[in-house]
C-alpha cells in the first residue's frame, strides 16, 4: 500500500490504476457513485467502474487494495458476478466467504508448517511470543481487507483478519487469486482461520509476554 498512500483524488487513483482490468476485460476506473440497478459486484464486472465516494476512507482503502492486489480483487469480483445470478436474492456461503475476506482478509506468506499449525489451532502466545524470532523470519503478513485497513487507523489488539496461507516464494497477489479460484462451491467463511494481526511483532505495543494473556483478544484453543 505504501507507494499509493499519498493518492487522494479519483484522478490520482485512476492514474495509478492504468493497466488494471477486471477479469471481464474492462479497465477499472474509480468513479463517484451514481444510481445503478445492478448489484455492486456485477456493475464492476460489466463496466470496470468502481463506485468510490470522495473523502470516504472505507472506499479509499478499497481502491488501494485494487492497486496493491489487482489480480486477487479481480478474481473475487468475477466470482461474485458468477454467483449472483445463481442466487435468489440472498448471498450464499461462497459469497459470504469472499465478502468477509474482501473486508478483513490477510495473506500469510509462510513456509514453516509448525507456525501455520499454531495459527490454525489458535495458539497465539506460542505463535507470537514463544516463537517470536522464528515468526519474524518465516512469516510475512499482507493485509488485503479494506475494512481491516480502516480499523488499523486506530489500532487495537482485537483487530482480527481471516487468513489465507501462501508460499513466500511467489507473488502474494497471483497466489491468492489462484487459491480463491480453487475454492469449492460449498466453501464458507469459517473455513479460513482467524488471525489477530496486531499480535504480530511490532504491529502494536506487544513487546511483553503479558500482552498475549488477554483472552478478549487472544483466546487460546483449537479451532473447530
Amino acid at each position: 500500500m505504501r507507494p499509493w498512500l499519498g493518492l487522494r483524488t479519483l484522478e490520482e487513483l485512476n492514474g495509478a490504476a492504468r493497466g488494471i482490468r477486471t477479469e471481464s476485460g474492462h479497465a477499472i476506473r474509480f468513479v463517484a457513485p451514481t444510481p445503478d440497478p445492478r448489484p455492486y459486484e456485477v456493475q464492476v464486472h460489466e463496466t470496470g467502474r468502481i463506485a468510490t465516494r470522495p473523502g470516504n476512507l472505507h472506499d479509499w482503502f478499497n481502491a488501494l487494495a485494487w492497486l496493491a492486489f489487482p489480480r486477487t480483487k479481480a478474481r473475487m469480483n468475477a466470482m461474485h458476478a458468477a454467483q449472483i445470478p445463481l442466487e435468489s436474492g440472498q448471498r450464499g456461503p461462497l459469497r459470504d466467504l469472499l465478502t468477509v475476506f474482501d473486508e478483513g482478509g490477510v495473506l500469510v506468506a509462510c513456509s514453516d508448517a509448525e507456525l501455520v499449525e499454531l495459527v490454525r489451532q489458535l495458539r497465539w502466545k506460542e505463535l507470537f511470543w514463544t516463537h517470536r524470532s522464528r515468526l519474524r523470519e518465516a512469516m510475512q503478513l499482507f493485509v488485503i481487507g479494506h475494512a481491516a485497513m480502516e480499523k488499523a487507523l486506530e489500532p487495537w489488539p482485537g483487530i482480527t483478519c481471516k487468513a489465507l496461507f501462501l508460499s513466500p516464494h511467489e507473488s502474494p497477489d497471483e497466489q491468492a487469486a489462484r487459491r480463491l479460484a480453487q475454492l469449492p462451491p460449498g466453501a464458507r467463511a469459517r473455513d479460513l482461520p482467524p488471525l489477530p494481526v496486531f499480535g504480530y511483532p511490532g504491529w502494536a505495543d506487544n513487546e511483553r509476554p503479558e500482552f498475549y494473556d488477554d483472552e478478549r483478544y487472544f483466546r487460546q484453543g483449537k479451532a473447530g
